[in-house]
């Protein structure tokens, strides 16, 4: 069983003990929401449609009707949960429970969403960016655990962070901290979403992989690649996860294309290792897997870009929530709310 699958349980028996809290995870266009206990254990999770462009209302109802599914879960409904955790892309203000514009929400502008939602349930709501809920996870639960600081890069369509000082999430001086994914290695390169250049989202997210693949079969159509076969022979639709499957069946051009990915990641986990020299870093996130057999390669490199003589100490670990890390995240910002141990 891996990590992910591991950490829900197979049955629907609620546990009558209280202590309970409701993690709901929001994108752009799913909803995801679990009972999670103290231990991080994720004991039942549904996962719903996210109606993101059609106005606050509609979109604040998807999110109720998210928790009200799986609170039906518990025999007694909702007096059994302490807390509901919240984590949604940023920007959002963490301390005034406030979602301020993420691209991939537009029904959300300076929405106060935790105090609607504390007009409907009578217990604390909390909310938080999903990387930085997802990190405080890993750091409380997963992969984190017994380390002090923590640093965790979740990779997929984009890149996000979060960083964890002495069990708490960092969030800087208004909330907006732990941007990672936006620092630029290239200020000639190309142009991120968020408007700079050289981000390494832009550079080695799973579009990015994408990207690169369909640009060195462009370039060498004599080439052979397993890619082009597992894209029905169209350049267009190779992506990521191609890229990866190809990569497995020893594809040689996949190789290269994830040892640039590599390369490009390397440099920037050097400069995050010089900033803030964690006790260990962690990569979630759906490209995570496909990056696995890389991670010792990214540790090599380190030194090339790094003037901490130590930063090979650092490991570079797998996630340990995968898919279910925003229902766990958001659910660990509730943290303080579980029932003490008996």
């Amino acid at each position: 069983m891996d990590s992910a699958s591991a950490n829900i349980s197979s049955s629907a028996a609620i546990p009558q003990h209280g202590g309970l809290v409701i993690g709901v995870d929001i994108g752009g266009t799913k909803i995801a929401a679990g009972i999670v206990d103290r231990a991080g254990q994720i004991i039942h999770e549904i996962r719903t449609s996210m109606i993101s462009n059609n106005g606050a209302e509609p979109a604040i109802s998807a999110v109720v009707s998210a928790i009200e599914s799986v609170s039906r879960e518990m025999e007694t409904g909702q007096e059994l949960f302490r807390a509901i955790g919240i984590c949604s892309p940023g920007p959002l203000n963490p301390a005034d429970g406030i979602i301020i514009n993420p691209p991939n929400l537009p029904c959300w502008r300076n929405f106060p969403i935790t105090a609607d939602l504390a007009k409907i349930y009578p217990v604390p709501v909390l909310l938080d960016n999903d990387g930085n809920a997802a990190a405080l996870a890993e750091a409380l639960w997963g992969a984190g655990r017994g380390y002090r600081n923590v640093f965790y890069v979740t990779v997929g369509t984009g890149i996000g962070t979060g960083i964890i000082f002495d069990g708490k999430i960092y969030h800087g001086r208004t909330g907006a901290a732990g941007e990672g994914g936006h620092i630029s290695i290239d200020y000639r390169g190309l142009r991120c979403g968020c408007g700079k250049r050289g981000c390494i989202e832009a550079l080695a997210a799973g579009p990015a992989i994408g990207e690169r693949a369909r640009a060195k079969l462009e370039a060498q159509k004599r080439r052979e690649s397993i890619m082009l076969d597992l894209a029905g022979g169209e350049v267009e639709a190779v992506t990521s996860q191609i890229v990866g499957k190809a990569y497995d069946a020893g594809d040689c051009l996949a190789q290269e294309v994830l040892s640039e990915t590599v390369a490009l990641l390397s440099v920037w986990l050097g400069n995050i290792v010089d900033l803030l020299e964690p006790d260990v870093i962690i990569v979630g996130g759906g490209v995570a897997q496909m990056l696995t057999p890389f991670f010792p390669q990214i540790r090599d490199q380190l030194s090339a870009w790094c003037v901490n003589s130590r930063c090979q100490e650092i490991p570079i670990i797998l996630a340990h929530y995968g898919a279910h890390a925003g229902v766990a995240g958001a659910a660990a910002l509730c943290s303080a709310f579980f029932a003490p141990s008996a």
